[in-house]
């Protein structure tokens, strides 16, 4: 990704080679989670692990809870009320599938060109046991699509957008940098993939119609 900031567009270097040029950009690349269908049916029949102890990693346990044999899932906490809406942890509770590990950490793998077995061990007293896991699912931390940008736009720490007032100050002259715009003028990030974003459905949508409107700002103030 390129800009030429005299003309305002911005050029996006596609895979196969090509260029596409605009004068405003949305990107809403969102953050990899790692439970689909995909995987699910990959381990039909299987027992899984899932880590973490947030709301992605109870809406993960219970899907894939429904087409595997056994999900564990492994959590550092004493109990899930502090981290999980009281909505899953209902569910999680029901479900003959799901076994919950408190105060548990992963600390081998063990499998010859995949994955057989995994040992955990109790984090109050040292315990390790063998779980016959054929996949861990770990949801402590998305990991946001923004490899691609390859530097072109300031980002955290952990690899996010840094959007408006969090994004470093154009340098020069000209207009403020309107609320969900990059280091970019005219690229615009919404939803999971945003620094500081909620990671929520709702948000997300809320967030992609909010850019749309701010780039009707953009083009108002560059085109006049």
């Amino acid at each position: 990704m390129g800009s030429n900031p005299r003309e305002g567009v911005t050029l996006v270097h596609l895979a196969d080679g090509t260029q596409v040029g605009a004068r405003a950009i949305v990107i809403a690349t969102g953050a990899y989670y790692a439970a689909t269908p995909e995987e699910a049916s990959s381990y039909s029949g299987d027992a899984v692990a899932v880590v973490g102890g947030g709301n992605s990693a109870g809406r993960a346990a219970i899907f894939l809870a429904a087409h595997t044999r056994r999900v564990y899932l492994l959590i550092r906490r004493g109990d899930l009320a502090a981290t999980m809406s009281c909505y899953l942890i209902d569910q999680i509770a029901r479900h003959p599938n799901i076994d919950v590990l408190a105060h548990t950490k992963v600390v081998a793998l063990h499998g010859d060109g995949g994955l057989q077995a995994l040992t955990v061990a109790d984090r109050t007293d040292g315990f390790r046991r063998d779980l016959d896991a054929r996949a861990l699912f770990v949801f402590i931390g998305a990991s946001p699509h923004t490899e691609w940008l390859n530097g072109a736009l300031a980002l955290d720490r952990s690899g996010f957008i840094l959007t408006g007032r969090d994004a470093p100050a154009p340098a020069g002259p000209g207009p403020g940098r309107l609320p969900l715009e990059t280091t970019i003028p005219g690229v615009f990030a919404a939803d999971d993939v945003r620094s500081g974003s909620i990671k929520r459905v709702a948000s997300a949508v809320g967030e992609g119609s909010i850019a749309v409107r701010l780039v009707h700002d953009h083009l108002a103030r560059r085109l006049g």
